[in-house]
């Protein structure tokens, strides 16, 4: 689809004119997705906003502050409308139920601590939504996350984004150099949300002040435990909270309550030195808790591994990476041992409290804003 590629790049590195390079846009209704498209349209791209509605549209209309409900869309809608550009809203209601929420309410279930916003990433919108796009006839996909696209000596490279505040490395380690060629992220070398917000203003877009939401978007006000209930009846059965020697400590009401490293609200004060959830064992609907030395983890095995490095991963025995396993601590030093070419083990050269199966773990190269991809963790030890 590329024109001669000794003509000059664009700014989303396509030897084209903008006016005649299409460019889908991921449309959220929220302010940083909203801002990418009225950027690249007044820059004179073929701009076309593609909103979806991910869940259903009455439940939508009545919950605040999450992307893709019913008011997001009529704000996304506005936004283009306010721009001058094309605007739609697909029906992704199924894909995402089969691709994310059973999956998320599956691993709940199973003691898991789950992450769907990069389920939803990996298996909607950068697998069909890039496939529409494609089908749309578009040069590529432009989204609002907060990610940086660097060309690099043997391609597309991913790198955290400039603002380390707002930098969303973790939730896209699962891109692929496949999906990376087609993407482009242009909010990644900001500074600040500050600057995102003032190019709102300056654009006229009637989201400008609307707040960031903080919610994943079909869990109202965060209590994953209301969501597990209404998909899974009777996944809050009662059960008992006990030591690591299996002593029993008192009772809990459902394992879906409890994520490893809480230490609040398990309702067995007064037995000296504080307590945490360790581990869930949903097969006895046990909640094992235990001293904080208890959560260190140093060895941590993964699967579903994407990596994004320039030779093969299974090429060396041993890499030296940094890692993150949770996205709000920063990267630490690990050796990441691979198995295969979607397995591996990394050890933590300084132990993490809390690590837990469904979680992230996601590689970056050592003193430097590459991300190298990551994988899920299923065990740690």
């Amino acid at each position: 689809m590329l024109d001669h590629p000794s003509r000059p790049l664009n700014s989303l590195g396509l030897p084209k004119a903008p006016a005649d390079t299409r460019v889908v846009v991921a449309m959220s209704g929220g302010v940083d997705s909203s801002v990418v498209a009225a950027m690249l349209a007044e820059e004179g791209y073929d701009v076309v906003g593609v909103t979806l509605q991910l869940y259903d549209h009455g439940a939508a209309l009545a919950k605040k502050g999450a992307c893709c409900a019913g008011r997001d869309i009529h704000d996304a809608r506005r936004v283009a409308e306010t721009m001058g550009f094309p605007h739609y809203v697909l029906d992704y209601e199924n894909i995402f139920r089969d691709a994310v929420i059973d999956e998320f309410a599956d691993a709940y279930l199973a003691g898991a601590t789950p992450v769907p916003c990069i389920r939803c990433n990996e298996r909607v919108k950068f697998k069909d939504l890039l496939a529409t796009a494609k089908d749309l006839d578009a040069d590529c996909m432009a989204t609002g996350h907060y990610i940086q696209r660097k060309m690099g000596p043997t391609g597309a490279e991913l790198h955290r984004a400039a603002d380390p505040a707002r930098d969303q490395s973790y939730f896209l380690f699962s891109t692929t150099s496949e999906q990376l060629d087609f993407l482009r992220f242009p909010l990644g070398h900001l500074s600040s949300k500050a600057e995102t917000r003032a190019l709102a203003a300056r654009y006229g877009l009637p989201v400008a002040d609307k707040p960031d939401s903080q919610d994943i978007c079909f869990v109202p006000n965060g209590n994953y435990a209301s969501v597990i209930e209404k998909l899974r009846p009777g996944a809050a059965d009662p059960g008992e909270i006990v030591d690591m020697d299996g002593n029993v400590l008192g009772t809990h009401r459902g394992v879906i309550h409890y994520t490893i490293g809480q230490r609040r609200g398990l309702g067995i004060g007064g037995l000296g030195d504080p307590l945490y959830v360790v581990k869930l064992d949903p097969a006895t609907r046990r909640v094992i808790v235990g001293p904080k030395e208890a959560l260190a983890t140093r060895q941590v095995a993964l699967r579903e591994v994407n990596w994004l490095g320039d030779a093969p991963l299974t090429s060396a025995a041993e890499w030296q990476v940094e890692v993150k396993v949770r996205s709000t601590r920063p990267p630490l030093p690990a050796l990441l041992r691979p198995i295969s070419a979607t397995e591996a083990e990394v050890e933590l050269l300084t132990p993490e409290d809390g690590v837990s199966p469904g979680q992230a773990c996601v590689f970056y190269a050592p003193d430097s804003s590459r991300v190298l991809g990551g994988g899920w963790i299923w065990k740690g030890r």
